[in-house]
């Protein structure tokens, strides 16, 4: 009796060792990608960036600065006041400052212009502190009234072309002691760093990734994260010294970056590792 009950027990024991394979078989393997984008999934519902966006639309709409007044008036290049398509469509030329602007660099100008601050001080400050802050937050706003849209960045002014082939040429400049160069990481399909697929910017690299995903929440610091201190700390890595804020060669790689995206839609601010 013992030694039926035994062999029946070795043979359920079998029968359950074989059928783990055939289960192995039917269940393809998650890449590490596939990993990192069902955990941004499960945290998109609760994405603190939408904190920084009430925070953004709420500085919008105050009047602040030395001239007490509101940046409702501000022009992001659809017309004073009009905030939603905006982003999809900077950096772009404005003929009042005669440049080409990023959002970040354009908010400065309108908080200057209308509301009295010294966009140079506020250039100067260290990111997240003072008035950095509140750029950082307005960008989340305002790209927020985006999410969803096409990026569409004008090239029809000689400057806005001539901002693209000048961030073309940042993108592939190769310098410093790692020798390094943005197109190091984002010039070819395939790469990645550690367990994170690194995105092909020379081309479109689909809906919201890349240009279209910016600004974004960062869950490893904690922080929202601009565009333009995303471009720092690529500079960072490549042990270059920090560019200016809102300089020409980081609005000029946010042009290449974004006409290379068109088509992409945007899904900014997201949310990152």
């Amino acid at each position: 009796m013992r030694s039926t009950r035994m062999m029946a027990a070795i043979a359920a024991a079998t029968a359950a060792f074989t059928a783990v394979p055939l289960l192995a078989q039917t269940q393809q393997p998650k890449s590490a990608a596939d990993g990192i984008a069902e955990y941004r999934k499960m945290l998109e519902d609760g994405n603190p960036a939408e904190l920084f966006e009430a925070k953004g639309e709420d500085l919008w709409k105050t009047p602040r600065g030395p001239k007490n007044v509101s940046l409702e008036a501000c022009d992001l290049g659809l017309g004073p006041g009009v905030v939603k398509g905006a982003w999809v469509q900077l950096p772009r030329w404005f003929p009042d400052t005669r440049k080409v602007q990023d959002l970040e660099s354009r908010l400065l100008s309108c908080m200057q212009t209308l509301q009295g601050f010294d966009a140079a001080e506020i250039a100067a400050t260290p990111f997240d502190k003072g008035e950095q802050a509140s750029v950082t937050a307005l960008a989340a706003w305002i790209s927020s009234m985006s999410r969803g849209m096409k990026m569409a960045l004008p090239q029809k002014h000689p400057e806005e072309k001539r901002a693209y082939e000048l961030g073309k040429r940042a993108f592939f400049y190769r310098g410093g002691p790692m020798d390094f160069a943005c197109a190091s990481c984002h010039g070819e399909d395939g790469k990645r760093i550690r367990l994170q697929d690194l995105p092909n910017l020379t081309k479109n690299p689909g809906d919201g990734v890349g240009f279209a995903a910016w600004p974004a929440y960062r869950v490893s610091s904690g922080e929202l994260w601009s565009m333009q201190r995303r471009l720092n700390d690529c500079f960072r890595q490549q042990r270059f010294p920090y560019p200016g804020f809102a300089s020409d060669v980081t609005v000029a790689l946010g042009v290449y970056m974004g006409v290379n995206a068109k088509g992409a839609e945007s899904i900014a601010p997201a949310i990152k590792r």
